[in-house]
């Protein structure tokens, strides 16, 4: 897959009408045939009919919220993946199977709804806002409120849902993640800084400017004039393209050209269009090769001597921790990953797994190891079945546990 609203009355007001009303009884002289108090007026909003309406979201996001002809009460939140922050806002429209998203999830009898999130680019923590913002508009615009709400989200969507469900148990009752920077997301910023600069090594001056940065040029002649460019170095330099795979550990589906320049052209694209875009968000430059002895060359000692070198800024390392996951769970998360993710390194599974562990969590987190190459390249079959182990999960949790998260 490449691929306020108004509530019910708490009980505290409650109690205030039947207290008004028993002392407005005694000042009449103990008439009991007084006005009885107001019933707690209903939730606002219409009942939902099948289809989808749109919107936009309080901080601007664009929202699409669709139910079937037979709603089972409950809500999945579709968060979708990076998006280079120099297109337009838009809502996510992939395909699963030969059909949408929405369709596979309404036709399971769910309510759908997802957001563009208020900016593109790297914006998992405000998209969770975002979601939040958009149960409160399920909620304020339509009636009865879900039962359950569960995020689904792949790539930068999975850790979305991650930091969902840690950070936001009292509005979400799980998650299913696939693909995402979950485990270490500095670790996730090396990964691409690291295979830039190799890159730069073994293929001198094809890419203008460096790792951090990139000429706006490079973006905007990207597909018609470098992909092909890159293409055809990595034919002409085979032992050179195989090194450079070697050294960064990017995995590829063969070692046909096809197969590593889909890989290349994949983490360079990350580079080119997102580094300008992670210093803004970060409060400075993250990546730190200065120390880091690299291995796999025909000549490591070249290659560490002619690499170039960057240092961190200490206001974007502490920028990080704001997309960071702490793998405290108090509701379930079930996270896919592909072995040979080239873009996402499976042992971001791992890492997470661990923290999940070390917070006592264990119990509520089930990890999937799909085996195959490639970036979120999951079957139907699979998000299904895991899907179904989510709400299998789910569904044996009280709704209550997720308003006593937040007190937790």
């Amino acid at each position: 897959m490449k691929w306020k609203h108004l509530r019910r009355l708490g009980t505290g007001a409650v109690l205030a009408l039947v207290l008004g009303a028993s002392l407005a009884c005694s000042d009449n002289n103990n008439d009991l045939s007084g006005p009885e108090p107001p019933e707690p007026p209903p939730d606002a909003g219409e009942a939902p009919t099948a289809g989808c309406a749109d919107g936009v979201l309080e901080h601007g996001g664009l929202y699409r919220i669709c139910f079937p002809a037979t709603w089972n009460g409950n809500l999945v939140l579709y968060a979708h993946g990076y998006v280079a922050p120099q297109r337009e806002l838009a809502l996510p429209d992939e395909v699963v199977g030969g059909q949408s998203v929405s369709s596979m999830v309404t036709g399971l009898g769910y309510a759908y709804a997802t957001t563009s999130y208020r900016a593109n680019g790297l914006v998992a923590p405000e998209a969770v806002e975002d979601l939040v913002e958009l149960v409160d508009t399920v909620e304020h615009r339509y009636r009865p409120d879900p039962a359950r709400t569960v995020i689904v989200g792949f790539s930068e969507g999975g850790l979305v849902a991650t930091l969902g469900v840690e950070r936001r148990a009292d509005r979400f009752h799980g998650a299913l993640a696939g693909c995402g920077p979950i485990g270490d997301f500095r670790s996730q910023l090396d990964h691409i800084g690291d295979f830039r600069v190799v890159f730069d090594y073994f293929f001198p001056d094809l890419i203008p400017g460096n790792a951090l940065d990139v000429p706006e040029s490079v973006r905007e002649r990207w597909d018609g004039f470098y992909v092909p460019a890159i293409v055809l170095a990595l034919a002409a330099q085979p032992h050179a393209a195989q090194q450079l795979l070697r050294v960064t550990g990017a995995p590829t589906a063969g070692n046909d050209v096809r197969s590593v320049a889909e890989t290349t052209i994949g983490l360079l694209w990350y580079n080119v269009f997102g580094t300008d875009d992670a210093e803004a968000r970060l409060g400075g430059q993250p990546f730190d090769n200065t120390s880091r002895v690299y291995t796999g060359s025909a000549d490591d000692t070249a290659l560490n001597a002619g690499v170039e070198r960057f240092t961190a800024d200490p206001a974007a390392l502490t920028g990080i921790e704001r997309f960071s996951t702490s793998g405290n769970l108090s509701v379930p998360l079930v996270n896919l990953h592909t072995t040979g993710d080239p873009i996402v390194p499976f042992p971001q599974a791992g890492l997470y797994a661990e923290k999940v562990s070390q917070a006592g969590a264990s119990a509520l987190f089930r990890q999937v190891d799909v085996t195959r190459h490639g970036h979120c390249t999951f079957e139907e079959a699979e998000l299904l079945s895991a899907f179904g182990s989510l709400w299998d999960q789910v569904n044996v949790r009280p709704v209550a546990s997720v308003a006593m998260a937040a007190t937790r």
